[in-house]
């Protein structure tokens, strides 16, 4: 498909710019090489489910938010459409003692990154209580449980606010309605009606958020809070998944239509190599 082209030349020269190192001198070694190190382009026939290589499902309900699906690891919530994309779908269905299903899937245990940029050509879904989100966690959160482990939102949506996404920084002291956030808003139509590329750009001290390699957010050590760590320098993994209710966004209603399909065409991360 043509629109799997590698990452806008611009956006991985500024990259690499970052990685780079002080001033110039003869012996400056100059931008260090930033690289493809992980992707995954969803190919596969219509109903496969993602590759269990890449992908882990997180299997259940309430994952601290009163949420209100229930996630599995079924393809009726979450598999490849056959025309290169992967399908998570949120459904209005009985289930498990729910009265919705979707998915939740994951990289930790097969991919962990500290820095670079991580992107994902996504299309949302819409409608009252959907909470789609592509989002990075800190591989610790098994020992040091959630917010020390640091969390990083690349993409978080409301599904009644069809032309707005949030960035945020969730860590000791910056956590829940406490988060470092900020907000894109899109002129036109919403992210429901058509694909969008969603980016950070992380290195030792800050991290840029990205909405079609449009700049909107920087943040950095310096916006903590007084005395707050700067968890942002491990590795950490990559999670897809559309939440239904929650604190974030509330209960669907009425106007609410399901099924709603979360499209993924591909997931990247580009940084400078081990």
């Amino acid at each position: 498909m043509t629109h799997r082209l590698a990452a806008s030349a611009v956006a991985i020269g500024a990259l690499a710019l970052a990685f780079a190192g002080g001033g110039c001198s003869s012996s400056d070694p100059g931008p260090e090489e930033i690289t493809l190190l992980w992707q995954d382009d969803f190919d596969g026939p219509a109903g496969q489910l993602p590759d269990p290589a890449r992908w882990r499902f997180d299997v259940g309900t309430d994952w601290g938010n009163d949420q209100l699906e229930y996630d599995t690891a079924r393809p009726e919530n979450v598999s490849l459409d056959g025309d290169g994309n992967l399908a998570i779908t949120a459904r209005e269905e009985a289930y498990e003692g729910c009265a919705y299903t979707s998915g939740r899937i994951k990289t930790q245990g097969l991919f962990g990154r500290a820095r670079g940029r991580f992107e994902a050509r996504i299309r949302l879904p819409v409608g009252q209580g959907l909470w789609p989100a592509f989002w990075l966690l800190g591989d610790n959160v098994a020992t040091v449980g959630w917010p020390a482990c640091g969390e990083i939102d690349i993409m978080e949506y409301r599904g009644q606010e069809p032309n707005v996404v949030h960035g945020s920084l969730h860590g000791p002291g910056y956590s829940g309605g406490a988060a470092i956030t900020g907000r894109f808003t899109l002129p036109g139509d919403g992210f429901d009606a058509g694909f969008h590329v969603f980016a950070i750009e992380w290195d030792e001290t800050r991290i840029t958020w990205l909405v079609d390699d449009l700049v909107y957010q920087r943040r950095g050590i310096a916006d903590l809070p007084s005395g707050a760590p700067w968890v942002f320098n491990r590795p950490f993994f990559i999670l897809l998944n559309v939440a239904v209710g929650g604190n974030y966004v509330g209960a669907p209603d009425a106007s609410t239509q399901f099924p709603q399909t979360m499209l993924v065409d591909w997931v990247r991360v580009h940084g400078v190599p081990d």
